[in-house]
């Protein structure tokens, strides 16, 4: 690789921006294509979902073989709220490969001893979400039902543009929960992008099943599955 190609590449890295990196495996000539370019064309929709998939792979084409080789921002999950359904869902998405930070100012729920191994933040989320890092390829889950803990990290998530977005609730609080965050300037489309009810309806009762409804729902988001909510708008 040139040196000017690796530049660009690690720029992208850096910026935690996604992007491929194609070689042609009969002449050795390689292109970068960043995420951004990824727009109109058949070409650009497949390598979207190469790139959403996350795995590199070799493809024989009318114009011969290429090597695409994805390369991703490591995901996060950032979840607000140490509650039972936390303690399920941080270590199980942990295991699915993302750096997960669970945040509560409320120090009775915020222990390491509930959260074992997890990067646990006892502070309130306003206060310690820009030094966290919120962005596209971070989602993002607010579980506390209490609007002083949830409402302003929600906005700041879907000002983010975070991948995926779910707050857990009734329908009737989630109306609720829409009312105030109009007035912390999120508007309509904005408000649209939230999961909630969070997770996928697969009828969980305990805060484990509700967890994986939830890491289901995101992981969908991830790889550029329909949610539930897009499937039956």
């Amino acid at each position: 690789m040139d040196a000017a190609l690796l530049n660009a590449l690690n720029e992208e890295r850096f910026n935690r921006r996604a992007a491929l990196l194609i070689t042609d495996l009969a002449s050795g000539a390689q292109r970068l294509v960043r995420e951004a370019d990824l727009a109109g064309g058949e070409d650009a929709a497949h390598l979207r979902q190469v790139l959403l998939s996350g795995k590199s792979r070799t493809e024989t084409g009318d114009d011969g073989e290429r090597f695409i080789e994805v390369h991703l921002p490591a995901t996060k999950f950032v979840i607000i709220g140490a509650v039972h359904i936390s303690q399920a869902l941080a270590p199980m998405a942990m295991a699915t490969g993302f750096d997960v930070t669970v945040i509560d100012p409320r120090t009775a729920f915020a222990t390491p001893e509930r959260f074992a191994g997890i990067n646990l933040i006892a502070d309130w989320p306003e206060d310690v979400l820009p030094d966290v890092g919120l962005d596209r390829w971070c989602a993002f889950a607010a579980l506390t039902h209490d609007p002083k803990i949830d409402d302003n990290a929600l906005a700041a998530a879907l000002k983010a543009e975070c991948f995926y977005v779910g707050a857990l609730g009734s329908r009737k609080t989630h109306a609720k929960r829409l009312e105030r965050l109009s007035g912390l300037g999120i508007d309509a489309d904005m408000q649209a992008r939230i999961h909630a009810p969070i997770g996928f309806d697969i009828g969980a009762q305990s805060p484990a099943e509700i967890a994986v409804s939830v890491l289901a729902e995101a992981v969908a988001a991830l790889r550029g599955r329909e949610s539930k909510r897009e499937a039956r708008g």
